[in-house]
């Protein structure tokens, strides 16, 4: 058996092996809860209502939605140039980290000043973190893939001894929390008493900024082509190194976001559960969404929405919630086979 890559994908291939890819998915659990014993039907229904059932579930589903869409813009950003960026959870957390150093009070502005420049200090110390690895692998071939998977750990071991030490909240009761943002650091609600804040309209900005970046300028056409071949794009000129490096600030910046978006907007200080995995679960959003920029805001959605509405479905049938987990990865690796399929023909022999 072997893959032949097809001259061109056509709009039916593209359209038909998605909606297969997440009918193989409903199968998948359907029997999964069978197994359960609970009624496959019931099931999804109860997870829909969950998710999108009511004002409250909806406002939970697009906030849970909201660093996804950060984190999965920055792995799509950073896979369309064949950087394998493993590492937006370790680029969250340092995004977090600058805005509570800068949030607490280190900086007395008014809140038209002060949260864009946590926005850029956050940004930035994603940028950094992700620029290391990338200079790492233009320069001496080390696989990024390794360098950033690592980092994730290296990071979260440096948010807990600053958490133990100078960023401890004196007044926290002994917990590894940092102390609270100032008021003017903090992102207003979208609506008032709920917990949907205006880190998700930034979210939505960011999608169409890096949509513009992709298909209207310069970098972007320079990422596509290093991404589908770095030889081809060096011999017509295009700076490789370069453009992987300003493909990490960019990938690192956004998933610096999604720290800053949860400190400022939801959480107020930083705590070493701040993301449980977020910047992990942005690779499957990023998949999902083929790499498409906008298509990262429809994927997040999908994906908090069924972790939102599985929660839910928990309660109502007894079913545990880990199918959510399942569900997801389950529609990723046949996403993933979706797209192998809709771009190569398999020959027999």
């Amino acid at each position: 058996m072997r893959l032949e890559l097809k001259p061109a994908p056509t709009s039916a291939a593209l359209v038909l092996y998605p909606a297969g890819a997440i009918a193989v998915t409903l199968l998948v659990i359907s029997l999964l809860v069978l197994t359960a014993g609970a009624s496959p039907l019931n099931v999804l229904y109860l997870v829909a209502k969950g998710a999108a059932g009511s004002q409250f579930a909806i406002v939970e589903t697009l906030t849970r939605a909201t660093p996804l869409v950060f984190t999965g813009l920055a792995v799509a950003v950073a896979f369309r140039a064949k950087l394998w960026n493993i590492g937006a959870e370790a680029q969250l957390y340092m995004g977090a980290v600058a805005t509570v150093v800068l949030g607490t009070g280190a900086l007395p502005l008014p809140a038209p000043v002060l949260i864009p420049l946590l926005m850029i200090a956050a940004m930035a110390a994603g940028a950094l973190l992700l620029l290391g690895p990338a200079l790492l692998k233009t320069r001496l071939g080390v696989d990024e893939v390794v360098t950033t998977l690592l980092l994730n750990f290296i990071v979260l071991l440096f948010v807990s001894m600053l958490l133990e030490g100078v960023l401890k909240d004196p007044m926290g009761m002994g917990w590894p929390q940092s102390r609270k943002v100032i008021e003017a650091a903090q992102l207003p609600r979208i609506i008032t008493g709920k917990r949907l804040h205006y880190g998700f309209v930034i979210a939505l900005a960011a999608a169409v900024l890096v949509w513009v970046v992709m298909k209207k300028t310069v970098l972007g056409y320079e990422m596509r082509a290093v991404g589908h071949n770095p030889n081809a794009a060096r011999f017509l000129g295009i700076p490789v190194n370069a453009v992987l490096a300003r493909t990490a600030l960019l990938s690192g910046g956004l998933a610096g976001l999604a720290g800053f978006s949860e400190v400022a907007g939801l959480k107020g200080n930083l705590t070493l559960d701040l993301s449980p995995g977020y910047g992990y679960s942005g690779i499957v959003v990023a998949m999902l969404a083929m790499l498409d920029p906008l298509g990262v805001v429809l994927a997040a959605i999908f994906v908090a929405g069924v972790f939102v509405g599985a929660d839910a479905m928990s309660r109502a049938a007894g079913v545990p919630s880990y199918i959510a987990d399942v569900m997801v990865a389950t529609a990723l690796l046949t996403m993933v086979a979706a797209m192998l399929l809709a771009r190569y023909r398999v020959r027999w022999r």
